[in-house]
Formats: structure tokens, sequence, C-alpha cells
């Protein structure tokens, strides 16, 4: 399993208009290569009567299956463009298709991978993007003598506090990259001198919107 992703916030779509053309950029997420190409197919669908339904799509933890069309515009001016904002900005697991409207003013071999390119950075900015991170659930358990302590401590690190149960005893449910389970269980030793129990949860990827 990796250990972190960048994928989309969510499904969305952004449209600008260049020259009198209108660019709509949807995007989507997706996890297989059929589940891309259905939505590629529903947006063909709903615009059957665009100009254009340019797409792009990469899918896979590591991106291993990328597809890309230019729909009838020049040869690498629209998909691959389109492609290359994926790869760059590392997402993965999401599908684009740009739609377009022609407006009577060609743009030129340059102004078409130019505005391909623009309409999904636009669209992936308006959306917003989200980290993964492959985390593992601790449940500490603590007496109620020591809990200014604990929390000081995970004020300054990395790890989120998901719940704070309260019983005879504290109980603080806590989310730490699965590879600094040990460093963060270490410290937590030091901390409170082994005064302490816990118990593994499950290990899962959680999503924090990227500023």
């Amino acid at each position: 399993m990796i250990d972190h992703y960048f994928t989309i916030l969510q499904d969305g779509q952004s449209e600008q208009e260049i020259k009198k053309s209108r660019f709509i950029c949807y995007m989507k997420r997706v996890h297989t290569e059929e589940e891309a190409k259905a939505f590629i197919a529903e947006i063909k669908k709903e615009h059957w009567k665009a100009n254009h339904n340019c797409s792009a799509f990469v899918v896979g933890s590591k991106g291993e299956i990328q597809r890309s069309s230019d729909d009838g515009e020049p040869s690498g001016t629209a998909g691959v463009p389109m492609l290359e904002v994926l790869k760059k900005r590392e997402l993965i697991n999401v599908a684009a298709v740009v739609t377009r409207y022609f407006g009577g003013t060609k743009l030129g071999t340059g102004g078409l991978i130019r505005t391909y390119s623009h309409a999904v950075s636009q669209a992936i900015d308006e959306i917003g993007v989200v980290e993964g991170k492959l985390q593992q659930e601790l449940r500490l358990t603590i007496a109620y003598s020591q809990l200014g302590k604990l929390q000081k401590f995970l004020e300054g690190s990395d790890c989120t506090t998901k719940e704070t149960l309260f019983s005879e005893t504290i109980t603080l449910i806590c989310l730490v990259d699965e590879e600094k389970t040990k460093q963060f269980l270490s410290e937590v030793t030091d901390v409170l001198n082994g005064q302490f129990s816990f118990i593994e949860g499950e290990c899962s990827y959680h999503e924090v919107l990227c500023k």
C-alpha cells in the first residue's frame, strides 16, 4: 500500500469562454478504467451537440492506467495536455472531460494546448485537492492525572485526535501516519513514563484538504 496519494476533493465542473468558444471541464473521482470510460460516455451523451468532448484520466494507486483523447481536435492539442496537468498535480483516480462548443474562431495549436490545460487546472483549483494519508488508529488509555501531559505532547505532534472518551479512565483515539506509529508510541512512552495502554485499530486512508 502507498503511504499517501492526491486526488480531487469531489466531483465538479468549471467553465470558461475563449474567443467565443465555451470550454466546460467536468471532473470525477473514479477507481477503475471502466468507471472512467462510463463517465466520459455520459458526458458525451449529455453534450452530443458539442464539437468536441476531449478527455484524460489517471487510475491506480500509482497512476498505472493513463489514457487521453483529442476527440477530433488536432492530434496532441487536447487530451495529452489535459493528462499532463493531472500528472503534474500528481493526482490519481480522477477523470476529466473538457466539452467544447466552437465559437467560430480558431485558436491554433498553441492556443488549444494552453486552453485545454488551463481548463483542467482551473477546475482542479476550484474543486480542491485532498491528500489521502495511510494512518493507524491508536486507542490510548490513560489516568486523568496524565491528560495534561499527553495533550501538550499531542498538540506538538503530527497526530490527529479523533475522539476523547471519558469514564473511569480516559481513552484518546488518535490517527498517526502508518510509518510513524512505532516512533509515536515510543515518544508517548517517554512522555508518560510507560504509564498507559494502547490498542491498535484499523489502518486506513484519511483525507485532508490541501491548502
